[in-house]
């Protein structure tokens, strides 16, 4: 087996990131698990090399571009990092800064993937709340990366919509889900659902910001309470729109219960609800979704978006992205709760690994690095040779490059 050297590199990923984060981690460690090397470039407050058993991770100081969130706002500093990993190919899960990798690699002959973890369009026309403009720009850019990058990764059908028409060599690699941490035994034991006491227990476990759409759940539950059913909609996450959302909620039976430290405690958040509200139209995969679903609580979501293919007639309803079409579902799928209903929603889960993924991204790396290649890092492989003669040692330079210097050193 030959042995890859895969860069993963992103942005915005930090303490309270979500999905993303959680995907690129997990692929991470399928890479060294599968016996690969691995190293990941992401933001971070200052400077900093760490080396863990997934891998080496190098945080490059970036400026905040919100509470949570960092973007590396020099990004030829990463090809530089890139430079002395030499990787095999890269995998960029960023769309705006650090984009010059593709150049970078095609350069130097090196296989390049973009892994879409967002729809632009969709996305950024809920941002700005409106859709004029959007779709040119982001047409335009999605050409400009279908041109710089051998291959981008979608997670669902449909994720691959906004590159129709680009000429993106395409490649549909679904998400996982960690079946063990995710998992129905972190409910109560014995904990029926419904409960006796009549109350529909919903939850929503995400950004509070407007992209990821909590303002839908939160209208959904507020017209629930409107029609006089019994409930409580617990929130779980952090962002930009907390406040609105509780103005939002009024007197609606809506908790907000801040960050969830921990996947545990998320699961065991999920696994406690009857329903889980997974709602936001423009999602292209829907993590959260997968996650409650692992958990045994079946989701309630939008009809249309990535966790609509996720969330299948067995494990869950969907409703069109309003208050009435979403309560209406919510009342469906209340209809339905019992032992059965849990069970479907944990074989449905049970059809995502992340075993499964981690093979399909390796099947393209491995064929985008057996291309014939240019010896790209002739430079390189120069100063590493001078620096490891000074008794300069890098530790992202390839381990096997310095093996060679030394048997020469010994030849002498």
């Amino acid at each position: 087996m030959t042995t890859l050297r895969i860069a993963q590199l992103a942005n915005f990923v930090g303490p309270v990131s979500g999905g993303m984060k959680v995907a690129i981690d997990a692929l991470g460690r399928g890479y060294v698990a599968a016996g690969h090397e691995r190293i990941l470039v992401i933001p971070g407050p200052r400077d900093r090399i760490t080396e863990s058993e997934s891998g080496i991770t190098v945080e490059i100081a970036a400026p905040r571009v919100s509470a949570g969130y960092r973007m590396i706002a020099t990004p030829w500093r990463a090809l530089d990092i890139l430079d002395r990993f030499r990787p095999t190919s890269i995998e960029s899960s960023d769309k705006w800064t650090l984009t010059p990798a593709a150049g970078w690699a095609t350069r130097r002959g090196i296989g390049s993937v973009l892994f879409s973890h967002e729809r632009l369009d969709d996305m950024l026309t809920m941002w700005v709340r409106r859709q004029f403009g959007v779709a040119a720009a982001v047409g335009a850019l999605n050409r400009r990366l279908s041109k710089s990058f051998d291959v981008v990764v979608i997670t669902s059908d449909y994720s691959a919509g906004e590159f129709a028409d680009t000429g993106a060599r395409l490649v549909k690699v679904p998400l996982g889900v960690d079946l063990e941490t995710f998992h129905p035994d972190k409910r109560e034991p014995g904990l029926p659902t419904p409960r006796p006491d009549g109350l529909l227990r919903l939850c929503y476990v995400g950004r509070m910001s407007h992209e990821k759409s909590p303002q839908l759940a939160v209208a959904a539950a507020v017209e629930l309470h409107r029609r006089g059913v019994p409930l409580r909609l617990d929130m779980y996450g952090v962002g930009p729109d907390a406040d609105t959302l509780k103005e939002q909620a009024g007197d609606a039976p809506v908790f907000f219960n801040g960050f969830g430290e921990g996947r545990d405690e998320v699961s065991r958040r999920f696994a406690a609800a009857d329903l889980s509200m997974s709602v936001c139209p423009a999602e292209t995969f829907g993590v959260a979704s997968l996650e409650a679903l692992a958990c045994g609580t079946p989701v309630v979501t939008a009809n249309r978006g990535g966790a609509h293919e996720i969330v299948d007639a067995t494990s869950g309803e969907a409703g069109s992205p309003d208050a009435d079409g979403l309560a209406d579902a919510t009342v469906r799928l209340a209809d339905r709760l019992g032992p059965d209903l849990r069970e479907a929603a944990r074989r449905r889960a049970e059809q995502f690994t992340w075993e499964a993924s981690v093979e399909k991204m390796l099947a393209v790396h491995s064929e985008i690095a057996a291309r014939p290649g240019r010896k790209p890092y002739w430079k390189q492989k120069l100063k590493d040779r001078h620096d490891v003669l000074s008794g300069v040692d890098d530790p992202l330079a390839p381990q096997t490059d310095d093996q060679q210097i030394d048997d020469h050193q010994e030849r002498r």
